[in-house]
């Protein structure tokens, strides 16, 4: 399956607020069962569950967990998502500009603006596409 189809899977099996909270829940680095981990990780879950990869504490699951609100979205998710904009690793930064691209996540547009200028060019191109969607939202 890919990422979205799991994602959706996991929506019609739980419920789609049930997901966004799981998504939410790790990216603030919380503890969530290892079948959600599983979903969003796919077979590379099993590398960090075995403390591979970063291990639980890694950025894999901030950025498997960000990607899966590509797919699901409620505003309840905005101020982490910003909050990701900010994380050390510039694949969960480049992860939550994707994702406030996605949604047009107008309160979001500061956090865009400083990605801008990121050192990573991923993380700037997909600044520049969530500056330009936001901004003309």
């Amino acid at each position: 399956m890919t990422p979205k189809q799991s994602i959706q899977f996991e929506c019609d099996r739980r419920s789609p607020k049930d997901v966004v909270r799981d998504c939410v829940a790790l990216l603030n680095n919380e503890a969530i069962d290892d079948h959600f981990l599983r979903v969003i990780g796919g077979p590379s879950a099993e590398n960090v569950l075995e403390g591979r990869d970063g291990g639980l504490d890694g950025y894999w699951p901030r950025v498997w967990a960000a990607r899966g609100l590509l797919h699901v979205w409620d505003d309840t998710a905005t101020s982490v998502v910003i909050a990701a904009t900010t994380h050390d690793s510039w694949r969960v930064r480049e992860m939550a500009a994707k994702v406030i691209a996605r949604h047009h996540v107008k309160p979001a547009i500061d956090a865009v603006v400083t990605l801008l200028d990121d050192d990573n060019a991923r993380v700037r191109v997909a600044a520049r596409r969530a500056f330009n969607v936001v901004a003309d939202a």
